[in-house]
């Protein structure tokens, strides 16, 4: 090896272990007071001055080093490194309890901090002329200029913008819910539209500008850095930051930063006065890993009604069995499909393309979040979309008169197992008669005017609704006869350099499998594409996708449904595997699933990142799966190594599963 090859690879490996240094944490802190009450609910932000200071010596006895902001500055800049165990420390809202008690800990401990102040909340309420929160602060609560610019004058004090006028909530949808106002378009009820792309630009370009001429007005200084209020922001707001001179903005959430996530870093919610071994377990932890997934998918299609005041009993049905069972995530319906085919015939949110049954997707994730704290994950098809479109844009398959009929599935049909039965059809509505085979009409992956819509469709659902992250439907498959578009097997050869007629690609089993994994990568770019369309809206997106379980447990059968478990872990959060024995004909379901399970743990990160969701259906049947089948085969999912349980559908009306029974069995232990 020469001298040039050793000094390239001694290059290689420096680099690595400097970028693995440029890390760092940020915490966010609120009010600081001398007295905190104690109260274990959800959401009280305030620290206590003793516990403050005990959490500064923390840090310095484990050797954290606390930066400034121009240690980010340069580290981004090439001019330094961040040093290991690097902590930044924020102040929410401007409390002039920053500058009574906070600072003079700061100064004890040799720390700098950032004071992120709400412009309004700075003016003479008289005179603000904007309807602010009802909800602020007391003005005596809150910094003065004089103590503000005192801060600034000891050099150790980043004055950050927290907004003009943003830190309060604005009418998002006609049910009257109000909702972060930086990333929320407004409802106006009297004329029944939301706020315009155009409209909700120059409301933002002008918050971001007040905020900024009101510091600098007050101090003689732009502010470098935003924080958003409530942690929420999109690229709209990043972009707009960064034009008007903070190109550091922080929203929430747990976890590290590396100096690529400058443009929108993770702050660490300091909450609920923690004592000193609370807070070294969230350093620690980073809080990443603390709990598992426990997910009921529920179907919006059961919850609407032609009446709105009914749709509201229901939703309030849906809340109240939710928060009692005390699940963390919900898997929850954005599409109509009253008959149950699994296509999106409407939507339950505006959009561009297809009618929309009633404006409910964002109340009811809303209401689900504030009512019951889950994450809510808007559930989604992928391709199954009955647009109004040519059929030239759907997928098109090949037909073989020597191949049986189970065998060759007729257009948008999935196909048999070996022993030519049906391993994924189902319908999605509980009250429709069981689908041996089970028709998706999709549209063509291969179809650049299909993609266009469906991300198009995809973008308005991030426009307009508020959720944590999204489900792919199972609808995402190709068969070993599709896709056969003109479109597609252009792609086929031309790109992908494969045989384009049937005989050649289906008589030789190593090009039908080439053709199978292209098409399996296809499928993820994809969703990774959709995806993509509302990140722009949501960046903290969680990413699942519905696998069956056939391509689990017979890996070849990636030739059936271009899925493949290794893909899916690789591409998203979480891969939400269909663990309906009855619904694949298993002889042995409890077997069935134990194998299911077994084979999952074969792949790195598998039993990590999978939810197995049960059925509490046989569709074949029409009856509920007995309450003692069901809890048994989740007790041996968890003694198996399943981490993350899920559960479909769950039906409110008729407390199937019994309540009773999943809160005994299903319910997430209380955390603080």
């Amino acid at each position: 090896m020469s001298i040039f090859h050793i000094v390239l690879i001694l290059l290689v490996f420096t680099s690595v272990a400097v970028a693995a240094d440029d890390e760092f944490t940020v915490l966010s802190y609120h009010d600081i007071r001398s007295v905190v009450e104690s109260d274990a609910s959800f959401g009280k932000m305030a620290v206590s001055t003793e516990n403050l200071e005990k959490q500064f010596a923390w840090l310095k006895k484990q050797d954290y080093h606390v930066i400034a902001i121009d240690d980010l500055l340069q580290a981004r800049a090439g001019k330094k490194h961040l040093p290991k165990k690097s902590v930044l420390l924020t102040f929410d809202d401007g409390y002039a309890s920053f500058y009574t008690a906070a600072f003079p800990l700061l100064k004890k401990y040799g720390y700098p901090a950032i004071v992120a102040v709400v412009g309004s909340w700075m003016e003479p309420r008289h005179s603000r002329g904007v309807a602010s929160d009802p909800g602020s602060p007391p003005a005596a609560s809150l910094l003065t200029w004089q103590q503000i610019n005192a801060l600034l004058r000891s050099g150790g004090v980043e004055i950050a913008s927290h907004s003009y006028d943003l830190h309060r909530g604005i009418l998002g949808n006609p049910q009257g819910n109000l909702q972060p106002a930086a990333v929320t378009r407004i409802y106006d009820p009297k004329r029944k539209r939301y706020e315009t792309d155009a409209a909700y630009r120059q409301r933002i370009h002008a918050e971001i500008k007040a905020a900024s001429d009101s510091l600098f007005r007050h101090t003689g200084l732009r502010p470098r850095v935003m924080v958003w209020p409530y942690g929420e922001a999109n690229q709209v707001l990043i972009r707009e930051a960064k034009t008007q001179g903070m190109a550091i903005t922080f929203g929430l959430g747990d976890g590290h930063n590396t100096l690529a996530d400058m443009p929108y870093a993770r702050r660490m919610v300091v909450a609920e006065n923690p004592g000193i071994e609370d807070f070294a377990r969230m350093m620690e932890s980073q809080r990443t890993d603390d709990r598992p997934l426990h997910v009921v998918q529920v179907d919006l299609d059961y919850i609407y009604d032609p009446d709105p005041m009914q749709t509201e009993r229901n939703l309030g049905l849906l809340l109240d069995r939710i928060k009692a069972m005390r699940v963390n995530t919900v898997y929850l319906q954005a599409f109509s499909d009253p008959d149950g085919d699994g296509n999106a015939d409407a939507l339950y949110f505006p959009n561009r393309h297809l009618p929309v049954v009633q404006d409910l997707f964002n109340r009811a994730a809303w209401q689900l979040l504030t009512r019951t704290r889950v994450k809510v994950y808007a559930w989604m098809p992928v391709l199954a979309f009955g647009l109004k479109v040519p059929d030239s844009w759907f997928v098109h398959e090949w037909r073989s008169a020597d191949v049986e009929k189970d065998q060759a599935p007729k257009a948008g049909q999935l196909p048999g197992n070996k022993e030519g039965k049906s391993s994924a059809g189902y319908t999605h509505n509980p009250e429709k008669a069981y689908l041996s085979h089970h028709i998706y009409r999709r549209l063509s992956p291969f179809n650049r005017e299909a993609r266009r819509r469906v991300g198009e469709i995809y973008e308005d659902l991030a426009k307009y609704c508020n959720f944590s992250g999204i489900l792919f439907h199972d609808d995402a498959i190709l068969t070993d006869y599709e896709d056969v578009t003109a479109q597609a097997l252009g792609v086929v050869g031309k790109q992908w350099k494969l045989p384009t007629t049937q005989n050649q690609l289906r008589e030789n089993p190593e090009i039908r499998m080439k053709w199978a994994k292209q098409k399996t990568q296809l499928l993820v770019e994809w969703t990774d594409f959709l995806a993509g369309k509302v990140r722009y809206f949501h960046p903290d997106l969680k990413t699942a996708r519905n696998y069956y379980a056939l391509p689990i447990l017979q890996p070849d059968s990636e030739e059936w449904y271009a899925q493949s478990l290794p893909s899916g872990l690789a591409a998203y959060d979480y891969v939400a595997i269909e663990a309906m024995p009855y619904m694949e004909n298993a002889k042995n379901p409890d077997a069935w699933l134990e194998e299911l399970v077994r084979r999952v743990a074969l792949h790195p990160d598998g039993l990590r990142k999978s939810v197995f969701e049960l059925q509490t259906i046989d569709w074949k049947t029409r009856q509920k799966i007995p309450m003692e089948t069901f809890l048994r085969q989740l007790q041996l999912i968890r003694d198996r190594g399943g981490i993350h349980l899920g559960y479909y559908p769950d039906n409110v009306f008729e407390d199937y599963p019994h309540l009773a029974d999943m809160e005994r069995a299903f319910a997430l232990p209380r955390f603080p």
